[in-house]
């Protein structure tokens, strides 16, 4: 399955756009729509936006790859869209780890969509707490999901 055009609108969305490295909610340098700086990574004059999309594609390659080889269920486009979306932002560990792919992979549709609501937190002045941008990007993917219109 491929990650739509409705699922990259809401990625390019949440993320946005920076051509200067900056630390993201969880305080890792991060770079472009969301791409985490790892070694070699460097890019100390910044990014244009022909690079970001070059990362952005190679990026939501590798969620879109994470969610095919963890789920063991059939998924509509929107609810492979959400789980992309959810990868890219989080990492296929916390995936892997998490009560909503349990309850994915049992069938449990709802209960897993219900799941992705509980990952709207970050750390804020060294404290987690709850992020109005985590919990809207959330409920948009909760959106699609469920085949609605991603607010």
């Amino acid at each position: 399955m491929e990650f739509s055009s409705a699922g990259m609108a809401l990625l390019k969305r949440s993320e946005g756009f920076r051509n200067r490295v900056y630390l993201d909610a969880a305080g890792f340098p991060t770079i472009g729509y969301g791409h985490r700086l790892l070694r070699p990574d460097n890019f100390p004059n910044g990014i244009d936006p022909a690079m970001a999309a070059i990362l952005l594609v190679s990026d939501v390659r590798d969620a879109k790859q994470a969610v095919e080889r963890m789920v063991t269920v059939p998924l509509t486009q929107g609810q492979f869209d959400a789980l992309v979306d959810f990868v890219y932002n989080l990492g296929a560990q916390r995936l892997l780890s998490s009560t909503l792919l349990k309850y994915l992979n049992a069938g449990k549709y709802d209960d897993a969509a219900e799941q992705l609501l509980r990952w709207d937190h970050g750390l804020e002045d060294g404290k987690e707490v709850e992020l109005a941008a985590l919990k809207a990007r959330r409920e948009a993917e909760v959106a699609l999901w469920r085949g609605q219109e991603a607010a």
